[in-house]
């Protein structure tokens, strides 16, 4: 994976639509780099109303159903240790993809938390995801102690 990125809804499919184009016209298409998903969408409107899918270009495609929240909230949904596995199966899975995109509704704070992660989780320096901005501290945790304890695991 060459790199990562971390986009609002509207940031992602506008992504997506760069490797678009017409039958025939091929070498219209913006991008031609592979690519795979992590879609984060929320709960409570039971995604956007749209899915990304497996095409020439994009390789996989994991949507997650999760609210920006940091401890349980009535009506809402909490990010998992489920969730967090998904993730890190997901990332494993697509090393060979160009690109990770990852979004969520704003690009602000789930998805830059999971961006974060799958940065380390490959080996890179992740520091400009806190700097930047705020990543949701909860979610960036539950992906770190569920990827640490999957390294003891491995250990064993």
């Amino acid at each position: 994976m060459k790199r990562v990125i971390v986009r609002s809804v509207y940031g992602a499919f506008e992504y997506v639509m760069q490797h678009y184009y017409c039958f025939g016209q091929q070498e219209q298409a913006e991008l031609t780099d592979s690519y795979a998903v992590i879609s984060i969408q929320d709960s409570h409107t039971q995604g956007f109303g749209f899915q990304f899918c497996e095409n020439q270009c994009c390789k996989g495609v994991l949507t997650l159903l999760f609210d920006d929240i940091v401890k349980p909230v009535a009506g809402a949904v909490l990010f998992s240790d489920e969730m967090a596995e998904q993730i890190i199966d997901f990332i494993a899975a697509h090393r060979n993809v160009d690109t990770l995109l990852v979004h969520c509704y704003a690009g602000q704070s789930r998805s830059r938390a999971v961006g974060a992660f799958a940065v380390e989780m490959l080996g890179g320096d992740n520091s400009s995801y806190f700097r930047e901005s705020c990543p949701n501290q909860y979610v960036y945790d539950v992906l770190e102690n569920a990827w640490v304890m999957r390294q003891l695991q491995a250990l064993l």
